[in-house]
């Protein structure tokens, strides 16, 4: 009767022990707190990005929903963004109290389920930057075809297949995610929640697909879209300022330099498989500090809102964020015959306005 006590007993630990730690068999990724000093960094990154981003792109769905008293294309993508950004920023204080324990508190599910919101709402704020790009390059380019192009209705849609389109392709990050026991740089037993690959293919198609994905192709339609739009400025005789084409460059460049240290790192695990390419062991505890800037974008457009609704704020008060985003009918001014002359021209890969040369904004 001991014996099958025993073996019970024994039974159950290894059942319990292969639910958090990996086979044999299994790529072990180093995680994001397996350094020190890169953890603090990543630490501090996130506790200004959660002071900043939550009240920011809370007050970006107030001015929007309760003080905006017209809503256009613009604004209402802008609304998803603050609504994607906002609840990203609110997962932050997770991943804040697990940098600072250095230690996953939360159980695998929230493990699986934390990680797959957040790749959820990457894919959400970057395609929707780019749908913001694509509809700015219709309604400045080709300004008569924008009530069939890039009508209310058909934005509405393409936001609705948008929100399903991310949350099927964020799948792979409930896949290989998971709750392992690790060590610290003490050689302490801690649980980590990390990137769970039992195969080195897994590795490739997982880095590869979101660097891709999530920011080569976006990345490069907003870069194209907005050099259209300069080179279409550039040909019309109510040219803007050059002040104002360098701000379009700054914020496609602003997007870039957030994202690319992220995306570099998925690019360098990627070749790790081959060997002698990189020195992995480099770049994995770099993860902390890449991953912690990719969130400083979602915490940066209320800022960079303000700063281009600051003109307002002496008229309006606190409803000066929803008169910047009252001056974004681009799309109605132009469907009126208005045309591109006294248009405003609502640049965003981040959501930041940029006016004509009518007002005193740039």
């Amino acid at each position: 009767m001991a014996k099958d006590g025993s073996s019970l007993l024994h039974y159950l630990n290894k059942s319990t022990s292969t639910s958090i730690l990996f086979t044999k068999d299994t790529v072990e990724d180093s995680s994001i707190v397996s350094n020190d000093a890169t953890t603090a960094i990543g630490a501090l990154i996130l506790g200004l990005v959660f002071l900043l981003g939550v009240p920011g792109n809370l007050f970006i769905i107030w001015s929007i929903l309760a003080r905006a008293r017209q809503r256009s294309v613009t604004t209402l993508l802008i609304l998803n963004l603050a609504c994607a950004d906002g609840f990203l920023m609110c997962l932050t204080i997770f991943f804040l109290i697990y940098l600072a324990r250095q230690n996953w508190d939360f159980g695998d599910l929230m493990c699986k389920g934390l990680f797959y919101l957040c790749n959820t709402n990457m894919y959400a704020s970057i395609f929707l930057i780019t749908l913001m790009s694509l509809h700015r390059l219709v309604a400045v380019v080709w300004p008569h075809r924008v009530a069939a192009l890039a009508s209310k209705k058909m934005v509405v849609r393409a936001i609705a297949v948008l929100w399903a389109l991310v949350f099927s392709i964020s799948i792979p990050a409930l896949v290989f995610r998971q709750v392992r026991y690790d060590h610290d740089e003490q050689n302490n037993t801690r649980l980590v929640c990390a990137s769970n690959h039992s195969r080195s293919r897994y590795v490739v198609y997982q880095y590869t697909f979101e660097t891709v994905v999530g920011f080569l192709v976006p990345y490069g339609v907003i870069v194209n879209s907005y050099v259209c739009i300069l080179r279409r400025l550039r040909q019309t005789k109510f040219r803007r300022k050059v002040r104002s084409e360098k701000l379009i460059l700054a914020i496609v460049v602003m997007f870039g330099i957030f994202w690319l240290p992220y995306h570099l790192i998925n690019i360098i695990q990627v070749c790790a498989n081959q060997p002698n390419i990189f020195p992995l062991h480099l770049a994995k505890p770099s993860r902390a500090v890449t991953s912690a800037l990719a969130f400083i974008s979602s915490c940066a457009n209320p800022i960079l809102y303000t700063f281009a609704g600051k003109s307002y704020i002496k008229e309006d008060g606190i409803a000066f964020m929803a008169r910047l985003f009252e001056g974004t009918s681009l799309d109605t001014g132009i469907k009126k015959g208005i045309g591109l002359k006294d248009a405003l021209s609502f640049s965003s890969t981040g959501g930041n306005a940029v006016k004509n040369e009518k007002q005193t904004l740039v």
